[in-house]
């Protein structure tokens, strides 16, 4: 197959659309098809000499205040560039701006689009600016109403999708790097470093951004021998450090490295209540690491309650501090639920999920074939 991957980011952006985008990339060459990304354009011009295939890059611009996050402008190349790949499917990743051209393109030269959904925009309109979330549900319908499917990655994403009027949906979560992300790598050098006093580890990865809640976590940090650790970048840097006293920030971290961290860690903590998914939650449960999360979103899916983990009522800084509270009374049940979401994630890797979209391509064009006989 000749695939076209339209993305809204793609490394070195670190999110989990770029990071969803890549692994499909490299799932796709390794099975012997013919993907192409078209993404926005980054500052760094060798961004794309480590990519399993080929990358056009469309003109963009930083988003005002949060200029880690670059927006596509207006461009004929999306079209050019599907039309000069010879595309049998296009796979729109997350789809908001840049995916909208890509909807565009593909109805027009009358190839199949298939549509994941993976940012909960609605509620960053709602975050950001107070409003807006009419305008959001309103643009995110056009594009996905116009694709042959649509893949949204939780119960809860399918059920929200749902329940705004867009159909043709199934499910399909995402893989994790168990090879990458295990507990052997605890590493007793890093836990002194960062917890010289033997503190309990509790950790949160992720971007420092508004939607994100990170907070929450000020109860946290007040807690006796409990040292917070926070890994990533983001524009709510600043007044997070001032925020959460005593605690480490590590600033972006990525590959072995994070991984080594996160195995390093007692309890992992995510505070952010618009995740679709959650893919840190499953690097930690991959790690070894019981979970604490908002019981909303895509961690409904992921955290057994009382099993690998715990969930909380979203945006409640007591019930997060009370949870993490009760893992680090008990030794024993932090172990129990790290082993137990640990064995959870080992059937999901990035080849058995990226085989299960495939299965989704082929079903889509099988479709489309039969309705042109």
């Amino acid at each position: 197959m000749r695939v076209v991957i339209v993305t809204e980011s793609f490394p070195p952006d670190v999110n989990g659309v770029a990071h969803c985008a890549l692994q499909t990339a490299r799932h796709l060459v390794r099975r012997g098809h013919t993907p192409l990304v078209i993404a926005p354009a980054v500052a760094d011009p060798a961004a794309d000499a480590d990519a399993p295939c080929a990358v056009v890059r469309v003109p963009s611009l930083p988003l005002p205040g949060y200029p880690q996050v670059r927006v596509a402008l207006p461009s004929r190349r999306v079209a050019a560039a599907i039309a000069a790949h010879r595309a049998d499917l296009v796979h729109l990743a997350g789809p908001f701006v840049l995916g909208v051209r890509g909807m565009t393109a593909a109805a027009r030269l009358g190839i199949p689009a298939v549509a994941v959904y993976q940012t909960d925009l609605a509620g960053y309109a709602r975050t950001y600016v107070g409003t807006g979330e009419g305008a959001a549900w309103r643009r995110l319908r056009a594009v996905h109403g116009a694709a042959d499917r649509t893949l949204a990655p939780s119960s809860a994403a399918l059920r929200d999708l749902e329940a705004h009027g867009i159909g043709r949906i199934r499910l399909w979560g995402r893989g994790v790097d168990t090879v990458r992300f295990r507990p052997g790598l605890r590493d007793t050098a890093l836990r002194h470093d960062l917890a010289p006093d033997g503190e309990l580890l509790v950790g949160y990865v992720g971007r420092l951004a508004p939607e994100k809640r990170v907070d929450l976590l000020a109860g946290v940090c007040a807690l006796p021998g409990v040292r917070v650790v926070v890994v990533g970048d983001g524009p709510s840097g600043p007044a997070l450090r001032a925020a959460l006293p005593g605690a480490r920030f590590l600033g972006r971290r990525t590959g072995d490295e994070l991984a080594r961290i996160f195995a390093s860690l007692d309890v992992f903590a995510h505070t952010g209540p618009y995740e679709t998914f959650c893919q840190t939650v499953q690097e930690a449960m991959a790690s070894g690491v019981p979970v604490v999360a908002p019981a909303v979103g895509g961690p409904l899916d992921l955290v057994d309650h009382g099993r690998t983990g715990l969930l909380v009522p979203p945006g409640d800084p007591d019930a997060l501090r009370e949870a993490v509270a009760a893992l680090a009374a008990s030794p024993a049940t932090r172990a129990a639920q790290g082993s137990a979401g640990r064995a959870a994630v080992e059937g999901r890797t990035w080849e058995a999920l990226g085989d299960e979209l495939i299965g989704h391509y082929l079903e889509v064009l099988r479709e489309r074939t039969a309705v042109a006989a």
